[in-house]
């Protein structure tokens, strides 16, 4: 059974940081392209960052570029996003995503003063 669970959202001001993990169970964690997607309230989920199984190759969107960063330790079939100088607009539910096939439950992230 394939299980996805994230962890480290919560409440942080402007300007803070978090540190997302997501540990993977069930699948062949280090075979997978790992990605972290976020839907802000009232608004469709977008792909935030995604890290290569093969290269370690990341990829952002822009509006993250420069503040967030993803990675990953196969040893631990972990992927983490750590997200620095946040913003009111990076508040969404951010979800963990494995070879765009299987989701984790979400973790809640608000940046507010």
């Amino acid at each position: 059974q394939v299980q996805l669970v994230e962890a480290g959202g919560g409440l942080v001001q402007p300007g803070g940081s978090l540190r997302l993990s997501c540990a993977a169970s069930g699948v062949a964690f280090s075979t997978y392209p790992m990605n972290w997607y976020r839907r802000p309230p009232g608004k469709e989920r977008e792909l935030v960052a995604s890290i290569s199984s093969t290269d370690g190759r990341t990829n952002y969107v822009d509006s993250v570029q420069g503040r967030f960063t993803i990675s990953r330790v196969n040893a631990k079939a972990t992927v983490y996003l750590q997200m620095n100088s946040l913003k009111p607009e990076d508040t969404a539910v951010y979800y963990c995503n494995a070879n765009t096939v299987y989701w984790g439950q979400g973790t809640q992230v608000t940046v507010s003063s």
